[in-house]
């Protein structure tokens, strides 16, 4: 029976990517998508043509401008009643949000029409709108074993799904980790998300021409930098003599995972999903200003399966990137069987198994595996 259904995202790739996912794998089966977010996050670039979407006011709340509180609390109570308008034309089944300020009034907005709601985190660490809502909505839908500051009060309706990820990097898991030859071309592909990373302009080009010669002439990089750090990088590429590609975005990053050997990147939430899920190796620098330091915790399962080697940006240093890609890319062995730990911790139903506990929200909640609550943080080192 065809149901509608209501995403609401706030507007980074994050959030994005897995709720595009979710809305297509309900399409496919039949239902109709509508999505809430930001002006950012309509205007993602091929992720939501198929969908209709809705822009509603938002306030997002700044812990350190209590100036600001009284003037978003009246945004974010505009968009609770914008919402609610939505709901009664279009008559959702169920509301499911994916964090980031959009995704506050739109669930508000679900909780007065009294409409079945889902939570999805992406992140090892409950997101803080995930978190304000988590006693309210009817279902949790997590990404990882552990998820922290996720109360062990609320585990009865928490599942573990995973974090959908974009059909054409899913299909990377059916193909072969690509030939690496001891002589052959060695691909690096470096991405810092959706804005890019600073530090990883500044450090990968140098940390790669300290390595030897006869590895460093085999190296092709492809190299997405931020606007304001693309010239010197490319600049520090050529004075190294290294063949590299860089770019603002990247459209084609299914295409770039296919080919790479090696993944050189930030630690979030969709990076790890699309490593997982098409299996590859990779060193992680985690954002050291990330909410709840988040990254640091996505990066936990990949590094402890043996897929990833993370490094505290701190101590990510032209020295230390160049030491790490010697003990990788210097065995073809290793490497490769890095790509299979990685692919070991992925999560390829995640979209189906999202789905089937969405559409079961308006009926007996079905029973999907359970996630365990998060232990005790631990310290995280370099691997």
């Amino acid at each position: 029976m065809s149901k509608h259904y209501v995403l609401a995202a706030g507007g980074t790739g994050g959030h994005m990517v897995p709720a595009s996912a979710l809305g297509a794998e309900l399409m496919r089966r039949g239902h109709r998508v509508a999505l809430i977010s930001d002006p950012r996050g309509v205007r993602f670039p091929g992720l939501f043509d198929d969908i209709q979407t809705h822009v509603i006011p938002a306030g997002r709340f700044m812990l350190k401008k209590p100036a600001r509180w009284v003037p978003a609390m009246r945004e974010m109570w505009r968009g609770r009643a914008m919402a609610r308008e939505l709901y009664r034309t279009f008559r959702p089944a169920a509301v499911i949000g994916f964090g980031g300020y959009p995704a506050f009034p739109a669930l508000m907005g679900a909780f007065a029409e009294g409409i079945p709601t889902a939570v999805h985190e992406q992140n090892a660490v409950l997101g803080r709108v995930n978190r304000t809502v988590s006693r309210r909505v009817d279902a949790i839908a997590t990404s990882y074993d552990q998820t922290e500051r996720l109360s062990p009060a609320l585990a009865g309706k928490v599942h573990l799904v995973g974090n959908p990820v974009r059909e054409a990097v899913l299909a990377l898991r059916a193909k072969p980790y690509p030939l690496l030859e001891e002589d052959g071309i060695f691909r690096v592909l470096v991405t810092g998300g959706s804005q890019g990373a600073s530090v990883l302009s500044q450090v990968v080009p140098d940390g790669l021409a300290m390595l030897p010669v006869q590895f460093r002439r085999r190296l092709q990089v492809t190299h997405q930098a931020r606007v304001e750090d693309i010239d010197a990088a490319r600049a520090q590429y050529a004075q190294h003599h290294i063949a590299a590609d860089l770019a603002t975005y990247l459209p084609d990053m299914p295409e770039q995972l296919a080919w790479a050997h090696l993944v050189i990147g930030r630690a979030g939430a969709s990076t790890i999903a699309e490593l997982t899920a098409a299996g590859r190796p990779a060193i992680l620098v985690p954002l050291p200003g990330a909410t709840d330091d988040h990254q640091t915790a996505n990066a936990r399962e990949i590094t402890r399966a043996g897929g990833a080697r993370t490094i505290p940006q701190s101590e990510f240093t032209a020295v230390e990137l160049a030491k790490q890609m010697q003990k990788l890319g210097l065995d073809p062995a290793a490497l490769e069987n890095a790509a299979g730990r990685a692919r070991s911790v992925g999560r390829p139903k995640a979209v189906s198994d999202l789905a089937d506990l969405v559409e079961s929200l308006d009926a007996p909640v079905a029973r999907l595996p359970v996630a365990a609550p998060a232990r005790p943080k631990p310290a995280m080192a370099g691997a």
